[in-house]
C-alpha cells in the first residue's frame, strides 16, 4: 500500500508541475524522482524518531539498539511530517526554490499516501477503533485486539477524512494560484482538525491510554499542527494583502 502512495505522489507531481506557478520550477521527471526519494527519507527517518520520542522514549533510551528496528513497527505520523518538512528544506536548497514554495507543491500530493496507508492498516487488522454501539452501522470485530467486541473501524475514518476528504480539499484549493503558504497552512489544519476527530474513534496505545484531559497522544500531538496551519494560513494572507499580491495571470 505505501508503494501506492509513492505511485500516487510521483504521478501527481507531474501533472502539479504543469501548473503556475510550478511549471516555473522547470522541472524534469528527474527532479520528481529526486524529491520522492528526498520525502521517503524524511517520511522513515521523522516517523521513527518520532515514534521513539513522542510514544515510547523510556523504553527505547533503555534499549537503544531497538530504534533502528523499523520492521517491528512503530512510525509516527507527526514525526514524519517533520521529516518531510526537513526534507523538503534540504530539497528546496538545492534547487534554490522558496522552502515555503516547496511545501505548498507537496501538500495535496500527501493525503492520498496517507489514505493508501490506512487501507494497510486495516487489511492488516492494526490501530483498531474503540468499542463501538452493538447498533453502530460498519462495526467491526477484530481479532488482533483480542475481544470480540464490535468496534469502530477508524483505519476506514481516517481512510476517508485524512485522505480522500483532504486531498479533494486540498486539490480544489490549488485549480487556482494561491499565496505563498495557504496551501501548506491549509493542509496542517486539515489534517490536525481531522485526526483530532478521527482520534475519537481509535483506540489509543495501550502502553499510554489516555493522557491530559482525556485525550489521546495523537490529539495532543494535533493541536499545536492545528494552530500551525491557523498561524501559516494567516501569515499568508497578511503577507499577500501587504505585497499586493495577485496570481499571476
Amino acid at each position: 500500500m505505501y508503494l501506492l502512495g509513492f505511485l500516487a505522489f510521483w504521478l501527481l507531481s507531474k501533472k502539479r508541475l504543469k501548473d503556475q506557478p510550478y511549471a516555473r520550477f522547470g522541472w524534469t521527471s528527474r527532479d520528481v524522482e529526486d524529491l520522492l526519494f528526498a520525502g521517503v527519507l524524511g517520511v522513515i527517518l521523522g516517523g521513527r524518531i518520532g515514534y521513539v520520542l513522542f510514544y515510547q522514549p523510556e523504553y527505547y533510551f533503555a534499549h537503544p539498539a531497538r530504534i533502528i528496528a523499523v520492521w517491528d513497527g512503530g512510525m509516527a505520523f507527526h514525526g514524519g511530517l517533520i521529516g518531510v518538512m526537513v526534507a523538503a528544506g534540504w530539497f528546496a536548497w538545492t534547487r534554490k526554490v522558496a522552502w515555503m514554495d516547496l511545501l505548498d507543491f507537496v501538500a495535496p500530493l500527501v493525503p492520498p499516501g496517507l489514505a493508501f496507508g490506512r487501507i494497510g492498516n486495516f487489511i492488516n487488522g492494526e490501530l483498531w477503533g474503540r468499542p463501538a454501539p452493538a447498533w453502530w452501522p460498519g462495526a467491526m470485530i477484530y481479532p488482533e485486539s483480542g475481544s470480540m467486541v464490535p468496534r469502530f473501524p477508524s483505519e476506514l475514518y481516517q481512510m476517508f477524512f485524512e485522505g480522500i476528504v483532504l486531498f479533494t480539499v486540498l486539490w480544489w484549493l490549488s485549480r487556482k494560484e494561491r499565496p505563498r503558504g495557504f496551501i501548506a497552512g491549509s493542509f496542517a489544519l486539515g489534517y490536525g482538525l481531522a485526526r483530532f476527530t478521527d482520534e475519537f474513534f481509535r483506540q489509543p496505545d495501550a502502553f499510554l491510554g489516555y493522557l491530559w484531559f482525556g485525550l489521546t497522544m495523537g490529539q495532543l500531538l494535533s493541536i499545536p499542527l492545528i494552530a500551525l496551519g491557523i498561524g501559516m494560513i494567516w501569515w499568508s494572507l497578511r503577507r499577500a494583502k501587504r505585497l499586493g499580491w495577485k496570481p499571476a495571470a
